[in-house]
């Protein structure tokens, strides 16, 4: 398991990264804040939130969303590599946790079924090769915003900053 400080950096860079209260139209999300959607917000409240209740978030309220809905729910509190923590958890945050745990699934040469059981915790304590697999994963991340442009044009004002994100990730 990681450190609880290497997760808080992680958190709080995503807050940093998706800032504050948006509702574009063209947002799949709809209204979003620090990267928190409606159908975010309501899943871990366990109740339907409104648009009020994304607004006046905190980031406390997100920090602890993120967490417990992102990194320690999903189990990838188990993967000991900070890049690479980093680049599936924000993948998650973007694309979901089942997504960007196919994505971690196939760095690591396993059946990609979304979910980490027994086979991928265990792959994930004896990675080889943490770079390896965080490319991979950043490289099916980018096949998946590609896809999502060209079978819907309306996200294209999205990719800018979807590619900005994932060059730093790449930096890393």
């Amino acid at each position: 398991m990681v450190g609880v400080a290497l997760v808080e950096s992680i958190v709080h860079g995503v807050i940093d990264r998706e800032g504050g209260f948006v509702n574009n139209p063209a947002d799949r999300g709809g209204p979003t804040k620090y990267g928190i959607t409606l159908k975010t917000l309501s899943r871990f409240k366990g109740d339907v939130a409104t648009v009020d209740e994304v607004a006046n978030l905190t980031e406390d309220e997100a920090f602890e969303i993120y967490k417990w809905l992102y990194v320690y729910g999903p189990g990838y509190d188990q993967i000991r590599d900070p890049a690479l923590l980093e680049a599936v958890v924000d993948a998650a945050v973007h694309s979901g946790t089942r997504t960007a745990t196919k994505w971690l699934q196939k760095g690591l040469g396993i059946t990609a079924d979304g979910v980490i059981g027994p086979i991928t915790r265990d792959n994930i304590l004896h990675i080889r090769d943490a770079r390896r697999v965080r490319v991979k994963v950043l490289a099916e991340r980018l096949r998946h915003l590609g896809d999502l442009i060209t079978e819907d044009p309306t996200q294209a004002t999205f990719a800018r900053g979807w590619m900005n994100r994932l060059a730093r990730l790449i930096e890393v």
